[in-house]
């Protein structure tokens, strides 16, 4: 396939683990939820490696028979300059333009192909790391006149569609759901309560490697830096302005800000789809809970494969 216009493009795929104790960061796909499901939709396994496009997206030429899906976030997609539809598997054919556009809804949108993205994997994955300059494409993000071949797929796993129970809702006022620690007893009883009963804003200065928000300042007890320790994807540091940042994929693995609760991972896709303007609040639950919370999200990708290739 041919990228005619890049947007904000770049492939990954679960990401890059055993590498953070050397500095590396995980990366991958930021919404792992919608990148699953695009790849269940057309006949892959879990993880292959997809373009994830944040809030604007490319226009591709397919130069091959090509069965494709759009998940995640919602842009103005057309197929030939016929609206299609995210969530749904369809079939391309050679000469066939894809065009995402801007986006409408949410803030990242993921492309899967039956086959996958072939590109050289790096420490084992084929993600992306912009900053790191390794991984997909060149260490970067796609640009105009690219080329990109896909592995050996599916041709057939079009048609398909997940049903409406798991199709997320993306708003612009959300609720994500944090386990409180490590550092949270480095902040004042009113800065908890702060944090916890404020909303925040997501900021311009927010990316693949953080989404810092703006808001009430949390106040700290015992100052704002600590001993530098590791990172955690969903990690809320509060440097001392107060102002807190939420850590993602491509985030250092340590740091010597204080954090006062972590993002559990199953609303982690919830973070990634809010966009600058949208407003996120905090709401504590016990560790059981998020054990809970986890094991259900983990299980219910089984659950939906089941249904997509047996509807």
């Amino acid at each position: 396939m041919k990228i005619l216009k890049a947007g904000i493009t770049s492939v990954q795929d679960m990401g890059r683990f055993g590498y953070q104790a050397y500095g590396m960061p995980t990366s991958g796909a930021c919404d792992q939820y919608s990148y699953r499901i695009g790849n269940i939709l057309v006949g892959n396994d879990d993880v292959e490696a997809s373009l994830e496009c944040m809030l604007m997206g490319p226009t591709i030429e397919f130069e091959e028979d090509t069965v494709f899906a759009i998940t995640g976030g919602y842009f103005n997609t057309t197929l030939n300059g016929v609206k299609i539809y995210n969530w749904h598997s369809y079939r391309a054919r050679p000469g066939d333009i894809l065009e995402l556009g801007g986006v409408i809804s949410g803030c990242f949108g993921y492309i899967s192909f039956s086959g996958g993205i072939d590109v050289s994997p790096v420490m084992g994955s084929r993600s992306t790391y912009i900053k790191g300059k390794i991984g997909g494409l060149e260490g970067r993000n796609l640009k105009d006149g690219d080329t990109l071949k896909t592995g050996e797929g599916n041709l057939f796993a079009y048609g398909r569609q997940l049903e409406r129970i798991y199709i997320p809702r993306y708003e612009r006022d959300v609720t994500v759901r944090v386990v409180m620690g490590p550092q949270d007893d480095y902040f004042t009883k009113e800065g908890i309560y702060t944090f916890l009963n404020s909303p925040y804003e997501v900021t311009q200065s927010s990316d693949r490697m953080g989404y810092r928000l703006k808001g009430k300042p949390i106040e700290h007890a015992k100052g704002a830096d600590v001993v530098s320790d590791g990172v955690p994807l969903g990690a809320v540091q509060v440097p001392g302005d107060g102002q807190p940042i939420i850590m993602l994929v491509d985030r250092q693995t340590t740091g010597g800000y204080t954090k006062i609760a972590t993002v559990i991972t199953a609303d982690i896709p919830r973070v990634a789809q809010a966009r600058p303007g949208d407003v996120i609040h905090f709401k504590s639950i016990s560790l059981g809970d998020a054990y809970w919370t986890y094991r259900h999200y983990k299980e219910q990708f089984e659950i939906i494969r089941w249904y997509v290739e047996h509807s």
